[in-house]
């Protein structure tokens, strides 16, 4: 328009050429060749189970994590069109040609390289110099351990990927966001948490700031590490529980209303069950406890032994235990003690919070019984057993209460999956639960069964719910045989909801221990400090060509020399101060202890806690701490160069000394690529030469 002033718009661009050139470096080093091997390598035997189980839709549980990790393998492999279509059985198992090999591993590739770069900004955030930034970014660019663990299908580059990336972003006073891939991610989590909470309670401390700024701070740093991480956890279990909705593998270690809620397997079979239980229902009753294994009450053509192996006495009566797979055996009648009948009447007549039931056990027709006999396996509990009338002054003690554990009131009618019951017998008030104990040989090794006179509060070991039932049609014992073996029939339906799904699957994740076993490559935390131990990842059935995971020797051995100067460095600033004597400016005080907050801590939340860990234990665990204490030894030379050596000559003999070591990381790392990336294959003596640790084991093959 004429008059109109036109204002100038200027773009202005700032361009690091060096966080460039690092990232490049970090891509071609973690990406270059991971087609090969083009075969599974050491846990890609593992994670490649749940990628596949991702692409078929199929529900498992993996204790050791969230699923968010899983779900990032599983989009790789879906981008690549893998459709879950092969056997992860056994690790050197060659890829099939429907495999697109590259996208299984780029996502960790693509997080590892990511890394390079992500130390450089932490550094630089945490005001060290961008030299000092520089250097570490080249520690962890030729740290061959990192870069063997990012090439494969594996967590751990992801996981140290987010632990950098959530600490950095805290740190430029972002919205930090807390992703983990593993729970280990969590000692990470409440480091930065605690380091939040100090600089908050700085900033309410600090009378230059309103009060409107200190509290917009605040809400900023709630919302971003106490809101987003609980948002972001339950999208990641919302996302798992809707993509995986068919039956799998791990149902059993599920409620039976949780299993009901998948497509196939139980759902299945309960498909079109009776949804109240009544007098004449044919039902199986599946313990809430999962330990040792899901179990339902079961009994069999059996008798407890006349006298134990230490001589006590029992009542010779038939067994009555719970069994851990789906059997005829475990069908049970609820019968009203005040009819002989065994069928449903029409209309039922259903059972509710209170009522007296007796159950008669379907195959045998003996009705469930406990008494003043102590149990074979744990004495201070009754003995449960099926009644037998041996005419010996021993009569039957079979009526039971059913308490509804989780009714909405007293009238409630006891439901098929819904109602988790507590079954009280009239006679002694004893509760029905699992011991936790086995039967010997004459038990069939079947899990104990008694009755608890002690149990007063609601136990999982004595709570049971209905999980097959039938509505009973046949009075003769031969007639109901044939109907028991039958399917059931009429409808139920079921749909937890998503929050019901997830508190349940956070209470096994929580519950279920990881197996503890020997591995070859199993190790300790005091191999990993100074790299005392190794992993074959891959072996060439023919050829000496091989992976492993082996760190860069000369980064580990000065990381460790590293926390220990800073360590000494630190305590000998804090006595100094102590003495009032200032060798060193407060900024740089607080730029140390901040280093040594982040870094330091870094390095003792995600390494300590394995000493008290009841798990298998490999060297791969100590990455996490191992990025921590390189970021350190950056930081330490720092402060060495700037504010502890003064002098000039000082300094340019530092300087030396850093060029020499960094030379010998280089060459440390050449000298080990071959073993890092497989290639090129080398010869035995090679090998023998690389055999720097007698602990280290590494194959020779003589040809």
């Amino acid at each position: 328009m004429p008059g109109s002033i036109k204002l100038p718009i200027t773009v202005k661009t700032e361009i690091n050429v060096i966080l460039l050139i690092i990232t490049a470096l970090g891509l071609v080093t973690r990406m270059y060749g991971i087609n090969f091997p083009n075969a599974v390598v050491f846990d890609e035997v593992y994670y490649g189970q749940f990628v596949s189980l991702y692409m078929k839709q199929v529900f498992f549980i993996d204790e050791s994590g969230p699923p968010f990790g899983h779900m990032i393998l599983a989009l790789g492999a879906y981008l690549g069109g893998f459709d879950g279509n092969f056997v992860w059985n056994r690790i050197g198992a060659e890829y099939t040609c429907n495999i697109t090999v590259w996208s299984l591993r780029v996502i960790p590739a693509m997080a590892g390289a990511l890394c390079v770069p992500l130390g450089y900004l932490l550094m630089v955030e945490l005001r060290c110099s961008h030299y000092t930034a520089l250097g570490a970014s080249l520690l962890l660019l030729m740290e061959n351990s990192l870069i063997a663990q990012s090439r494969f299908m594996l967590l751990e580059s992801v996981l140290i990927f987010f632990l950098l990336l959530a600490i950095m972003s805290y740190l430029r006073f972002h919205n930090a966001q807390r992703l983990s891939v593993k729970y280990m991610g969590l000692f990470t989590y409440i480091l930065l948490l605690c380091l939040a909470a100090y600089h908050t309670w700085q900033l309410i401390g600090d009378r230059t700031q309103s009060s409107v700024t200190v509290l917009v701070q605040v809400l900023a740093r709630s919302l971003a590490l106490l809101v987003l991480p609980v948002l972001l956890y339950l999208g990641f279990f919302y996302a798992h529980l809707s993509l995986l909705y068919h039956s799998g593998p791990h149902d059993q270690m599920m409620s039976s209303a949780f299993q009901a809620s998948l497509q196939g397997g139980l759902a299945r079979i309960t498909q079109g069950q009776p949804l109240e239980v009544a007098y004449g229902s044919q039902v199986t009753l599946r313990s809430k406890s999962s330990k040792p294994v899901p179990c339902w009450l079961h009994s069999h053509k059996a008798n407890y032994p006349i006298r134990y192996e230490n001589g006590r006495g029992s009542s010779h009566q038939q067994q009555v235990t719970c069994y851990p797979f789906k059997d005829v055996n475990n069908w049970w009648i609820v019968k009203d003690p005040g009819r002989q009948d065994l069928v449903v009447s029409k209309p039922p007549r259903l059972i509710r919070h209170g009522d007296i039931v007796q159950l008669l056990h379907g195959m045998t027709s003996r009705f469930l019984n406990t008494h003043d006999v102590a149990a074979a396996m744990s004495p201070h509990s009754q003995e449960v057993s099926g009644y037998i009338d041996f005419n010996v002054s021993m009569p039957a003690q079979n009526l039971w209460k059913v308490e509804i554990v989780n009714r909405e009131s007293n009238k409630e009618v006891w439901k098929t999956i819904l109602s988790e019951v507590q079954l009280v017998h009239v006679n002694t008030s004893a509760v029905l639960k699992l011991s936790g104990s086995s039967l010997p040989d004459w038990g069939f090794r079947q899990l104990e069964v008694v009755g608890d006179k002690t149990c007063k509060v609601y136990q999982q070991s004595g709570i049971w719910n209905v999980e097959e039932h039938r509505y009973g049609t046949s009075q003769e014992q031969k007639e109901r045989e044939l109907e028991l073996h039958s399917p059931t029939h009429i409808h139920f339906s079921q749909n937890l909801t998503f929050m019901a799904k997830f508190l349940e699957l956070q209470w096994k994740m929580l519950s279920v221990k990881a197996e503890v076993y020997e591995h070859k490559y199993s190790s300790s935390p005091t191999e990993w400090v100074m790299m005392d131990t190794n992993i074959a990842y891959w072996l060439h059935p023919s050829s000496n060509a091989q992976i492993h995971l082996i760190g860069n020797i000369v980064t580990w051995t000065l990381a460790t020399v590293g926390l220990a100067v800073f360590a000494s460095l630190f305590l000998w600033h804090l006595l100094r101060q102590q003495r009032k004597i200032e060798d060193i400016p407060e900024a740089t005080w607080r730029q140390l202890t901040q280093v040594g907050v982040v870094c330091g801590g870094g390095w003792a939340v995600n390494y300590l806690p394995f000493f008290i860990m009841e798990k298998t234990l490999f060297l791969y665990h100590y990455l996490p701490a191992l990025i921590f204490k390189i970021l350190l030894l950056s930081a330490v030379l720092e402060h060495l160069h700037a504010h502890i050596l003064r002098y000039s000559s000082h300094r340019c003999a530092l300087d030396g000394i850093l060029m020499a070591g960094l030379f010998s990381i280089y060459l440390s790392y050449r000298a080990l690529s071959p073993l890092t990336y497989g290639q090129p294959e080398l010869s035995s003596e090679d090998l023998a030469s690389l055999h720097w640790k007698d602990t280290w084991d590494i194959l020779l093959r003589k040809h």
